[in-house]
């Protein structure tokens, strides 16, 4: 096929886009057979579609990316490549894409619980530079938090936010028909699912001769370029709890006091016998 036809076959697997696995599977199949040919012109025509599809459609193209990243990171691993395929063109439009995926305004509370979830799993798996996704998840984080104080006309405690990001104020305000309503919950739950299903994360050898491809779940390791095949392996899991635990504090001292006594609740008695004794 010449390009023109690989653009508009690409463009009707986009628009027949949705929430199940082999739908995306597809899309991302085809994007990695015709990436040395139309890669940046493939890219294009998934902006274009974020851009103008419906508030689900750009969600979908959120989960889209999702898998597009991590399956390319696969075939840079594999193939022992130093290109990351469409991760690069993820990480330059980064901020583009999550503005097309949660907009401004009552429409971007949608999707925004959903695009907070696959940012922090690309954060947590390093498919994208950690302070890169924290840059914007801040700005995620003010937007929401605007987006309350309109609705609540002046106060930052505004109405409720459900599991899939949306407020109860945008559900009535009749942004969605009622089958929309019904087909973005059923689309959520699949999502959802797929996302549960890869959340868990395994510590990983980044040594390419360690034949441990099939449970690569962390792509930027830590130790420096010149290591080569004698990178450690990275336990991403205990780096995100180290990160995220506090200096350690009375709150702590009472804790292990409260649990020492459930585990041994005549340890004060028996301590004051055995001095006794003595």
């Amino acid at each position: 096929m010449d390009p023109f036809e690989v653009r508009m076959q690409f463009l009707t697997l986009l628009r027949r886009l949705n929430a199940s696995q082999q739908s995306i599977q597809k899309v991302v199949t085809y994007a990695l057979k015709y990436f040395s040919r139309c890669g940046e012109d493939l890219w294009d025509c998934i902006v274009e579609e974020c851009q103008k599809g419906t508030i689900n459609t750009r969600i979908n193209i959120l989960y889209l990316l999702d898998s597009l990243c991590e399956t390319s990171l696969l075939s840079k691993a594999s193939a022992s490549s130093s290109n990351a395929f469409y991760v690069d063109f993820v990480v330059r439009d980064l901020g583009k894409i999550v503005e097309f995926v949660v907009p401004e305004g009552r429409e971007g509370l949608i999707n925004l619980m959903s695009a907070v979830q696959i940012l922090d799993n690309w954060r947590n798996k390093r498919i994208i530079d950690p302070q890169k996704i924290d840059e914007v998840l801040a700005r995620l984080d003010s937007q929401k938090t605007a987006m309350r104080v309109d609705n609540s006309g002046g106060s930052a405690d505004g109405p409720p936010v459900l599991s899939n990001g949306a407020s109860s104020t945008s559900i009535s305000s009749g942004t969605l028909s009622r089958n929309e309503i019904f087909k973005r919950i059923e689309e959520d739950r699949e999502r959802h699912k797929r996302l549960r299903e890869r959340r868990w994360v395994q510590p990983v050898s980044h040594n390419p001769h360690a034949h441990l491809l099939s449970q690569l779940a962390v792509f930027m390791p830590e130790t420096g370029e010149k290591d080569g095949a004698a990178e450690l392996t990275l336990d991403i899991e205990f780096d995100n709890e180290w990160e995220t635990t506090s200096d350690w504090n009375e709150d702590d001292d009472e804790a292990v006091a409260e649990e020492n006594n459930l585990c041994y609740p005549n340890a004060p008695t028996r301590l004051a016998m055995m001095d006794t004794v003595s």
